[in-house]
């Protein structure tokens, strides 16, 4: 699995599932030269790159998936991590996320986190 992290995505959170999954294939926006740039441009780069995007930006980043789809262009998925869940549990949430996830699998989708 490939992941993009958004630009204001919990580190606490990027280190845990790290920590947890050190062989992930995760880079940040601020890693690829992405930093300050509009939701649609990232999701066209996530997309070019087959990388699902984990985000906090529910107000906006899920209006411009919805857009993609609608479009019929390439939107790997997206996972809308609520920024006031508890870390330990969205760490469990992601973990068994990627673990249990296949390639392709959430194209075209929206998956809010955590799970319950």
């Amino acid at each position: 699995m490939r992941l993009l992290t958004d630009e204001n995505f919990n580190g606490s959170i990027l280190r845990g599932l790290i920590r947890r999954l050190p062989g992930l294939d995760i880079v940040r926006v601020q890693d690829v030269g992405l930093i300050h740039t509009d939701d649609s441009t990232i999701l066209e780069w996530a997309a070019n790159e087959e990388r699902i995007l984990l985000t906090h930006d529910i107000a906006t980043i899920t209006v411009h998936a919805y857009e993609r789809i609608n479009k019929g262009l390439s939107m790997p998925g997206v996972v809308e991590v609520i920024a006031t869940a508890p870390i330990g549990q969205v760490i469990d949430d992601l973990y068994l996320f990627v673990r249990c996830t296949k390639f392709g699998e959430y194209e075209g989708q929206i998956l809010f986190i955590p799970f319950s």
